[in-house]
């Protein structure tokens, strides 16, 4: 009731200032999401009356409200979350109430913010918060933002408070389990081709930028093992950054570095973080090539000390590898790791010429990209004459910073073929080559690591101007095969091992209607009691900004990424209803 009243005087404050214009000029905007599932035994896939238990229904929604006037504006979120075992989400998140609110006043040249911020610093490797609705994430900062343009192409930026941790207090409370500290940082940022006249049509462009990011914890003694170590009060980074194009290249890069933050993630380690993300590009008409680098060292970096899997992160790792969408392949997608990765990808996108022989009346498009993640090098430190690696109270290891690890996380070839054969028929062909160590990305001890093969082919057929039909087709060709011998300890992990085949049929009638069924059959799995289909139906209506999707049938283990953070999700069956609207 408090956050709601506070919202309120906030839109009073701003239509007062500005009441003369509040009739005619005031905007109000907003979007509702509703997802709803009812689940039910389902033995065939291990989901048994005690697992269920009475918890059949889950449901989760928002609804966002926003109100601008002229430089004001102002907005709030309500959230509601009713969770069961089975949705995946952190059972943390379940509850209801106004979880965001905010007034902002920006004139173009200063802009001030108070309540609830989302804001990244360059490419978020010191600062980031956002909020990602299907993970349940939300690691929004309450408090007050400051931005500054003194001149053209130059911004400054200051930020400070509190994250949010799912629904607990804001207010200070030492040596809690929800307690986290407080977050300070400042931002700079030049654009040299808009601030200099002489550069302002040149085919060289700068961008050069900045960013100092610090965290506030109360300081204390804590206990690990039978050893008092000592926790630092402060912990700060900083990110040096720029971009520099010239014609048809473009070169990007990101450096960051923090100091030590020993923590519950890092096994209480005092050794100092760095990260460094690079990227060079090419386009032209019809080619575009990109070359991108990266490395992590001990960059996990958190409110709070104690805080475990994707909780209260400042810093954000982005991800360099392909974002599957088909079913197949997206079980098997990258987590990011902060405590060390050392990354590449290369990507080529290539249209061949309409009227050519392979390019034909439509033209071709090529896509070809290459992924590959491994671990950092680390070597042993003497401790007390002894050789030791990441042994809390010390400095945990030494990394050479271009010395690749030899264990690989993660690898992705894959290349897509995309043509439009004729008005009415287009194709999609896609092969996919995936490595996926699944005992470090789903902390799986003693599973065997992922290497497969798929095969991905799309057809379209448009019947006329509004009725068309999608088919899919997919398969995975594990290294994992039905006669492997599985130790029965680590049987859970291999339920989604195994060949498997995909298939789904969508009929749509523009812009309304479509309906869908889809089959996922894992009949190479090891286990002869997995190898299951996961049949679902689905049924949706859209008009106008409303989206009304109905699906039914099961729903496969695996995982949900989005940016290299990820959620788990188990095996399920039911029903699920959404409901989305904007205005």
């Amino acid at each position: 009731m408090k956050k709601l009243l506070i919202f309120l005087t906030l839109i009073i404050v701003g239509i007062t200032a500005n009441a003369q214009d509040f009739l005619t000029k005031s905007k109000v905007s907003g979007s509702f999401q509703m997802d709803g599932n009812y689940y039910w035994e389902d033995q065939g896939i291990g989901i048994t009356s005690e697992e269920i238990n009475g918890n059949q229904f889950g449901a989760y929604g928002f609804g966002k409200l926003q109100y601008q006037l002229g430089n004001f504006t102002a907005g709030m979120r309500f959230e509601a979350y009713q969770i069961t075992p089975m949705s995946g989400f952190d059972m943390r998140v379940e509850g209801m109430g106004v979880a965001n609110f905010f007034a902002t006043y920006d004139d173009g040249t200063i802009g001030v913010t108070v309540g609830d911020i989302y804001d990244q610093f360059g490419n978020g490797l010191v600062f980031r918060s956002y909020e990602e609705w299907t993970l349940g994430f939300d690691n929004a900062l309450r408090g007050i933002r400051a931005v500054f343009r003194p001149w053209n192409g130059v911004t400054l930026k200051g930020v400070y408070g509190k994250q949010r941790f799912y629904w607990a207090s804001y207010s200070d409370n030492d040596y809690s389990a929800d307690d986290r500290g407080y977050v300070r940082g400042i931002d700079g940022e030049w654009d040299l081709n808009q601030s200099i006249s002489s550069l302002n049509d040149s085919k060289l462009r700068a961008t050069l930028g900045g960013s100092f990011v610090s965290k506030f914890e109360t300081g204390q003694s804590i206990y690990v093992g039978n050893d008092e170590l000592i926790m630092p009060r402060n912990v700060a980074s900083y990110a040096g950054r720029f971009n520099l194009g010239y014609g048809r290249f473009t070169l990007s890069t990101e450096y960051a570095r923090k100091i030590n933050d020993p923590s519950y993630f890092n096994n209480y380690i005092y050794r100092e973080g760095q990260e460094l993300l690079a990227s060079l590009s090419y386009s032209q008409r019809g080619l575009g090539v990109v070359m991108q680098v990266k490395r992590v060292d001990n960059m996990s970096f958190k409110s709070s000390r104690y805080a475990t899997q994707n909780d209260l992160d400042i810093g954000f790792i982005p991800p360099l590898n392909y974002t599957h969408t088909h079913s197949l392949p997206s079980m098997f997608s990258y987590a990011t790791q902060p405590l060390g990765e050392m990354g590449m990808q290369f990507q080529v996108n290539y249209t061949i010429p309409k009227n050519t022989a392979l390019g034909g009346k439509y033209g071709t498009k090529l896509a070809f990209n290459f992924s590959q993640v491994n671990d950092i090098k680390r070597d042993s430190i003497m401790v007390d004459g002894v050789q030791t690696i990441n042994q809390p109270g010390t400095l945990g290891y030494s990394s050479d910073f271009f010395a690749i690890g030899d264990r690989m996380f993660y690898r992705d070839m894959n290349f897509e073929i995309e043509k439009k054969i004729n008005a009415k028929w287009h194709l999609t062909l896609m092969y996919i080559n995936l490595y996926y160590d699944m005992e470090t990305i789903e902390n799986h001890p003693g599973s065997k690591a992922v290497n497969a093969n798929f095969a991905f082919g799309e057809v379209i057929y448009k019947i006329n101007r509004k009725h068309s039909i999608r088919m899919e087709l997919q398969h995975m060709w594990d290294n994992v095969g039905p006669n492997e011998t599985i130790d029965i300890e680590h049987s859970d992990y291999y339920k989604k091992r195994g060949n498997w085949f995909a298939f789904l049929l969508e009929y749509t009638i523009a812009p309304k209607w479509f309906v869908s069924v889809a089959d996922k059959y894992n009949y190479g799995n090891p286990l002869a009691d997995n190898r299951d289909h996961y049949v679902t139906g689905s049924f949706g209506y859209i008009k106008d900004q409303t989206r009304i999707a109905i699906s039914g049938g099961r729903q496969s283990e695996g995982l949900i990424c989005v940016g290299g953070v990820c959620r788990a999700v188990p095996a399920s069956s039911g029903l699920s209803l959404t409901i989305t609207t904007s205005f």
